[in-house]
């Protein structure tokens, strides 16, 4: 990825700049078409059914007995991970945290303990776009899909008192968690997939496989050493009008890629579309992005960025970049009435894109 200039950035927030922006990358993707979009070649494909979803690592052909038993035991870990963070399983540790944790501390293991204080970072540095204490927000949507209506505004008014990263309350020495309130409810649904690849890939690192591909549930991907001959593996970016269709190309090595979008998942109510991400600061869905993709080093970072840029929007989430200089985002507004996709690259080297014409 490129450098980004802070002038510039600045300057980028700006209506007309942005325009020009991404005129800019507009020619720059049209130049690309005369590239060749890389393809995948032969792998060794392990998948296994965790987090409501598929997880798949993909592999080179080669050295298959080795990395294979590598990457069955990744993909154990992923269920273990899954154990240790859902909150569909009452015996599961963050399910029991969260019943536990507004009445006194909560010890808990070093893993969890640590993530939470990431997630808690992330949140302060995006200034609530992301928020491991949305649970309630999200618990109170799903019951009102259920039932096939939405939530009142005095629901939503009375829940969002208890979501704000400032109520998780962590306690290095001890090792402990603690809600400040009764009604916290932590969910890491927007950082706990890529995590878990992380983890699954660290493994693989851990077991001499280098070049590798894990993602979870097509959204949060990261890619290790090379494939089929290419600088990177390459990973389609969904067109988010046209979800089965890719946008693009990107060739990723060593970095991870996350997106967020509502078009797969989203309901209708008296004839008006929400969709699945809700601003934890509004309680509502977010309505202004169709995706945003993130380029990170790691994919907890990506899915995690790509959730709090998504509720942010172009402009302030491009405010929060300077707090993650080795991030790059891809945005999807939406379009004008009877234009093309016009996205926003930032941060993104073009030499790793490559447009395939939609």
């Amino acid at each position: 990825m490129t450098a980004p200039n802070p002038h510039n950035r600045r300057e980028f927030l700006t209506g007309q700049s942005a325009r020009s922006e991404i005129e800019r990358i507009g020619q720059n993707l049209t130049e690309c078409t005369a590239r060749q979009v890389p393809s995948r070649g032969p792998t060794l494909l392990l998948r296994t059914v965790a987090m409501a979803c598929d997880f798949d690592i993909m592999l080179n052909p080669d050295g298959a007995g080795a990395q294979l038993e590598a990457a069955s035991d990744a993909l154990e870990l992923v269920h273990q991970l899954e154990q240790l963070m859902s909150v569909y399983r009452d015996d599961a540790t963050l399910s029991q945290l969260n019943h536990a944790a507004s009445i006194s501390a909560v010890p808990i293991e070093d893993d969890l303990w640590k993530l939470l204080q990431r997630a808690k970072q992330i949140s302060e540095q995006t200034a609530g776009g992301f928020d491991p204490t949305a649970g309630a927000l999200l618990s109170l949507w799903r019951r009102a899909r259920q039932a096939d209506t939405i939530p009142s505004t005095s629901e939503i008014a009375t829940t969002i008192q208890s979501v704000g990263a400032y109520h998780l309350l962590l306690d290095e020495a001890a090792s402990t968690v603690a809600f400040d309130r009764q009604g916290v409810e932590l969910n890491l649904g927007a950082i706990g997939k890529g995590y878990a690849v992380d983890r699954a890939g660290e493994l693989l690192l851990e077991r001499g496989v280098q070049n590798w591909l894990v993602h979870g549930g097509r959204s949060s991907i990261r890619a290790h050493g090379c494939h089929a001959g290419h600088d990177g593996w390459p990973v389609g970016l969904q067109n988010p009008l046209l979800p089965d269709k890719p946008f693009a190309t990107l060739l990723l090595r060593d970095q991870a890629l996350g997106t967020s979008g509502t078009a797969v998942q989203w309901f209708r109510h008296e004839g008006k579309r929400y969709g699945h991400i809700l601003d934890p600061r509004t309680g509502w869905p977010v309505e202004s992005m169709m995706s945003v993709s993130v380029i990170a080093p790691d994919a907890a970072l990506a899915d995690a960025l790509s959730t709090a840029f998504f509720v942010l929007g172009v402009e302030k989430a491009l405010a929060c970049c300077d707090n993650f200089p080795m991030v790059g985002a891809i945005f999807f507004p939406p379009p004008k009435q009877g234009r093309n996709l016009e996205p926003l690259f930032h941060n993104v080297s073009p030499e790793r894109v490559f447009f395939n014409g939609n």
